[in-house]
């Protein structure tokens, strides 16, 4: 017997363009730089020393990330700082806060208990 869909047919213009800033952010380093940046704007040298990269390799991410629009630079003086200004870059840390990191921690969830707590 199959279940009565409850839930509105998502837009495919909104599911390419959720498809494309997924893409961007599937990256464990350009996540923890989203997360760095989460709260406050910080400089190139900042990002790269919390997030462990170098400074080059943090800037790439940082310019592939402004160029999907899910950040802003700023210059100030001789630094560049970065902000977060798509909040969906945000939703989707919260997200996976609330349904991967549920767990004991330092427990990673089995692909079986994940899909459970993505069904429910």
């Amino acid at each position: 017997m199959s279940r009565a869909r409850t839930t509105a047919v998502i837009p495919e213009q909104a599911l390419e363009m959720a498809a494309a800033a997924l893409r961007v952010l599937a990256h464990p380093q350009r996540l923890r730089i989203v997360e760095t940046i989460e709260k406050r704007p910080r400089s190139v040298g900042e990002i790269a020393a919390v997030v462990g990269l170098p400074q080059a390799a943090c800037s790439q991410h940082l310019s592939n990330m402004r160029a999907h629009g899910l950040l802003t630079a700023s210059r100030e003086g001789r630094e560049v700082h970065y902000a977060v200004s798509d909040p969906r870059a945000i939703a989707v840390l919260d997200c996976i806060r609330k349904h991967l990191c549920a767990g004991s921690p330092g427990r990673r969830p089995t692909r079986a208990a994940g899909a459970r707590e993505m069904a429910s």
